[in-house]
């Protein structure tokens, strides 16, 4: 359930938003006492400035800048915290957009409740009409968020399993659950990544129509529940934030969510790889060779790549279904956010049209991701003689587009295919953009499913 939304309250106090340029003549609408105290103050419609507006018994509204340039959400995600404890507000007429005041707000109240006590309560804002795409879309991305704020603890490959398959229950879809002696077979190098913990590794593939003849639209996720870094130990500060190394698999149930919330006209297939990178007698180690679900034979240099290990069975499962889409998502490499920060997912794509297809969907949605090379240079890094390929490349370079060339081994050239280095996290508070988990790309690739789906034909095969 969102936190700061409500229905109706007749007695909502009106939240004005203003840009820059209308500043002037709204406050010419304003009575003259509080014109002058916002010119007094300074106000100048800057995005998610806030100022309350006094009046004759107590506090009569307040106004939020948009300030320049395209509508953001993030312009109303401070306003659950920066408005006084209780009070309720409607959004009034004028320059503010709805569905943005809601699904910001609602980003922005949203709090890690598991292991924390509640917080003072954030001021409410009334659901207009029209605002339930808006909604929906905060509900699956605060749920994604709760995924990846939980401690690896509580989140075991178990338990991330169990939400897959809740998620199916709730929209009429079908998730099978595969572990054990039937992982090993079908998926061997998940099984190979989890067999060091002591909480068993296992696939789940979810299952859902929204058209009989619809596209079909592949979303893998990695899961990685807590990542040691295996034999290849991570040191103590590359391991604080680790919970999160699941993040991939929560960005794709997120999407999964809403494309079923939107009954969007495609079929779906999540495939989210549960497991534990842990240390034990049973961990793999260095230089050990794995076998793939597609045949090639992988030498392991670095068990802390273990996430490409976990996709790259994922993808050729996808692959096998013939798809008209594949689409990957993980926390996989350092190098993508030292490239491009925390906030910038690296795209990596074997197809110039679904390449433009997600950067248009997430500009135009304020949810972007950047195109990265699929570098053929590279390819050769790879290379080994004691196997097909080797998991990572010797060479401290580069370390992003390596993985992704990996990845692209194991997907036909004849599908098109993205694949998403995101981070999946907030290092700070933002408004909008609480410290912890976060869906990265999710409203992206929701957008760009949908224009697929409503608008064009599926990316050239």
């Amino acid at each position: 359930m969102l936190e700061g939304l409500t229905a109706m309250a007749p007695a909502a106090l009106p939240l004005h938003a203003v840009r820059p340029e209308g500043l002037a003549a709204w406050l010419g609408g304003l009575p003259q006492p509080a014109a002058a105290f916002l010119r007094d103050t300074g106000f100048t419609a800057a995005s998610g400035e806030v100022a309350l507006l006094p009046g004759l018994d107590g506090l009569a509204g307040a106004v939020v800048g948009l300030g320049n340039g395209e509508a953001s959400p993030w312009a109303y995600g401070g306003l659950p915290h920066a408005l006084p404890s209780g009070t309720t507000w409607n959004l009034a007429p004028g320059a503010g957009d709805a569905s943005l005041a809601v699904l910001g707000w609602a980003l922005g109240a949203y709090r890690a409740r598991l292991h924390k006590a509640a917080g003072p309560s954030p001021a409410l804002l009334v659901k207009g009409a029209g605002t339930e795409d808006a909604c929906m879309m905060a509900e699956a991305i605060c749920a994604a968020r709760d995924l990846i704020n939980a401690p690896a603890a509580d989140l075991g490959p178990a338990e991330l399993a169990a939400a897959a398959t809740s998620l199916a229950t709730r929209h009429g879809a079908t998730c099978d659950v595969i572990a054990g002696d039937d992982l090993m077979r079908e998926f061997p190098t998940v099984a190979a990544v989890g067999r060091g913990s002591q909480r068993a590794p296992r696939v789940a593939v979810l299952r859902w129509s929204g058209a009989a003849d619809g596209p079909l639209v592949a979303l893998c996720g990695k899961g990685v529940c807590f990542d040691t870094g295996g034999l290849d130990l991570k040191p103590s500060a590359g391991m604080l934030r680790m919970k999160k190394d699941m993040g991939g698999a929560a960005v794709v149930l997120a999407i999964a969510e809403m494309v079923m919330r939107s009954t969007l006209p495609v079929r779906l297939l999540v495939l989210v790889g549960a497991v534990e990178n842990a240390i034990s007698a049973e961990a793999m180690r260095p230089m050990d060779v794995l076998h793939t679900r597609k045949g090639l034979k992988v030498e392991i240099r670095n068990t802390d790549a273990e996430g490409r290990l976990v996709l790259c069975d994922l993808l050729t499962f996808a692959a096998e279904q013939n798809p008209d889409v594949i689409i990957d998502c993980a926390t996989l490499t350092g190098a993508a956010r030292t490239a491009l920060g925390p906030d910038l997912p690296a795209l990596f794509c074997n197809d110039d049209a679904l390449a433009d297809r997600l950067i248009a969907a997430g500009t135009a949605v304020q949810d972007p991701m950047w195109r990265m090379p699929l570098h053929d240079g590279y390819e050769s890094w790879l290379d080994t003689p004691f196997a097909d390929l080797s998991n990572v490349a010797l060479k401290p370079m580069a370390g992003a587009v390596v993985a992704a060339l990996f990845l692209r081994r194991f997907v036909p050239r004849s599908i098109p295919w993205a694949h998403l280095d995101l981070y999946a996290w907030n290092d700070m508070n933002r408004p909008g953009r609480p410290e912890g988990g976060e869906a990265h790309c999710a409203r992206a690739l929701h957008a760009m499913i949908a224009a697929m789906a409503h608008h064009h034909p599926a990316p050239s095969r």
